[in-house]
């Protein structure tokens, strides 16, 4: 009988032989995305798994595998089989703020992935409500905010959400004490805000836009560095009260660790592929996305990136005093 080592390494072997040989992939490609259909993630993920799928010999499918705050989804895939037909779309929550908001994670977001490719960033939008004279511009909400300790409440779509660390991240700098309100989702929050019940929100920029130009919110200042040009209007964070400042929700794709070299650079072609389509590109511009360097979408500069985001948000968390789960 053979032993399980001997089984083991056949397997690795008829992997890499797999790939190596061309005849790679085989079958279709799964992209894990660990929310729900039809959130921010979601979408961002069909749409590269659409563009990256054609001309190629198999199709890439999505698959929701949703709870924990992405945690779920992120365990799956990094427990999965390193064969290259597993991706998972990263996120900041799960792939960067989890590591400092769960006491005991079931996975590690460097050891247990091997980076592909990171997506285009999406700044936050401070969505306010329209009806309070001191949302009218920064410099009053923070007035406002230094005048009335913890009086300032600000929505988000969970705790962990991007909305709550990035929250959390601009009040730690500009010294403010605000309330957190968790949501489920940003749908509910967004009518609170419209009712007057909360005073608002940072939602990314690609869900916030049809929102404020819908006039029923204001939009108050965005995280971007520079001025979005789709809402031109809205002043940046960096030009009013921190200079310099940046943040912004992202995203990348990952495989389990040790899959094969051949099925990341597969992965990474079709994504490089994807970006240099003028149109697609455009599209999500449009959308509200924000390009970053090519060299920045690289697999080495995406493991890097993770390693730091990491650190950065396990001070952010331990500063802003969020309770670990």
């Amino acid at each position: 009988m053979k032993s399980f080592w001997s089984i083991a390494l056949a397997s690795a072997l008829a992997v890499v032989s797999s790939v190596a040989s061309g005849a790679y992939p085989e079958r279709p490609i799964t992209f894990v995305v660990p929310f729900a259909a039809g959130g921010a993630t979601d979408v961002l993920a069909r749409q590269f798994a659409e563009r990256m799928s054609r001309g190629a010999a198999q199709n890439i499918i999505v698959d929701n595998v949703p709870g924990a705050g992405g945690t779920i989804g992120a365990a799956k895939v990094a427990k999965s089989k390193p064969d290259g037909y597993t991706f998972l779309i990263g996120h900041v929550g799960y792939m960067a703020a989890a590591a400092g908001l769960y006491r005991e994670l079931p996975y590690d977001p460097v050891k247990d992935f091997d980076a592909v490719a990171r997506f285009p960033d999406t700044p936050l939008v401070l969505i306010c409500d329209p009806g309070k004279p001191y949302t009218s511009d920064i410099g009053n909400l923070v007035k406002y905010a230094r005048a009335n300790p913890g009086r300032l409440t600000i929505a988000n779509a969970g705790v962990g959400s991007s909305g709550h660390l990035i929250a959390a991240l601009v009040a730690s700098q500009l010294k403010l004490q605000v309330t957190h309100v968790p949501y489920k989702g940003n749908a509910p929050a967004y009518s609170d805000i419209m009712g007057g019940r909360v005073d608002c929100l940072f939602d990314q920029s690609n869900t916030a836009m049809p929102q404020v130009k819908s006039g029923k919110v204001r939009g108050v200042v965005t995280t971007a560095i520079e001025r979005l040009p789709q809402m031109p209007g809205i002043p940046t964070i960096a030009e009013t009260e921190l200079p310099g400042f940046q943040a912004a929700t992202w995203y990348g794709i990952f495989a389990p660790k040790g899959t094969p070299r051949e099925a990341i650079q597969w992965a990474f072609d079709r994504f490089e592929e994807a970006m240099k389509d003028p149109d697609f590109a455009k599209k999500l511009v449009d959308a509200g996305y924000v390009m970053i360097p090519p060299a920045e979408q690289r697999p080495e500069a995406l493991a890097a990136y993770t390693r730091r985001q990491v650190e950065l948000w396990k001070k952010v968390i331990a500063d802003a005093g969020i309770p670990r789960q």
